[in-house]
């Protein structure tokens, strides 16, 4: 199983977003830039992540986009799921897991076990959890350039 560039951009500009300022507007074009991320591309997650209660925009000079609530009540499958159709393994089972088929088939029980456990995996990772991850290998990163 492969996530869409889609979802793994959301969840990247959500770090970026929480690690570059957590109380004060960033630009979707700073995080485009730092992140290597198309601007109209993640203008379009952006949009995705407003309706979804993940980030807030602010308007006008000094504007962009703020968390909508503090990192440790956003939770990665909360990110990946505003951006995404629902986190399912198999195209035939719907966001609670059901078999959509006529008949349901032999292999819906494997399926359906893998989908709750990605669900409950993604869902066990805070925002904030992975931005001190990445603060700390940044911090790192700088030391090592540093030597």
């Amino acid at each position: 199983m492969r996530l869409s560039n889609k979802a793994q951009y959301a969840v990247r500009a959500m770090v970026r977003l929480s690690l570059e300022s957590p109380d004060a507007p960033v630009s979707s074009k700073t995080i485009a830039d730092l992140e290597g991320i198309s601007l109209t591309f993640l203008e379009q997650i952006f949009s995705k992540l407003r309706r979804g209660n993940i980030v807030q925009s602010v308007r006008g000079p000094g504007g962009g986009f703020v968390l909508a609530r503090p990192a440790e009540n956003i939770r990665v499958d909360e990110i990946i799921e505003s951006v995404e159709e629902p986190l399912m393994p198999v195209s035939c089972m719907d966001e609670q897991g059901k078999c959509q088929c006529d008949e349901l088939c032999f292999t819906h029980m494997v399926w359906a076990g893998l989908g709750q456990r990605i669900k409950k995996f993604l869902a066990s990772i805070t925002l904030a959890e992975l931005s001190r991850d990445a603060s700390m290998i940044r911090q790192d990163t700088r030391q090592q350039r540093d030597i």
